[in-house]
């Protein structure tokens, strides 16, 4: 799931939980929403944690600078 799916679980479940007085015998829509939110809070911080993680360092100022040079030779 990406960020765009985490902030519409968000969305959906703020709208459920405090814009709607819609009822429903056997399905409690405020609980529902709660879940939706919890569920988005939780995936859009693992998201955030991977995303995070996944950055590369750049190398530090003292550090030796190493010169790769491509020596291929192509026969035709």
């Amino acid at each position: 799931m990406g960020i765009g799916g985490c902030i519409g679980l968000l969305a959906v479940g703020a709208i459920l939980t405090f814009a709607t007085d819609w009822h429903m015998a056997g399905i409690n829509l405020d609980l529902v929403g709660i879940i939706m939110m919890i569920v988005g809070i939780i995936g859009l911080a693992t998201y955030v944690s991977i995303l995070k993680r996944r950055r590369t360092q750049p190398p530090s100022p003292g550090a030796p600078v190493v010169d790769v040079e491509d020596n291929r030779y192509y026969r035709r």
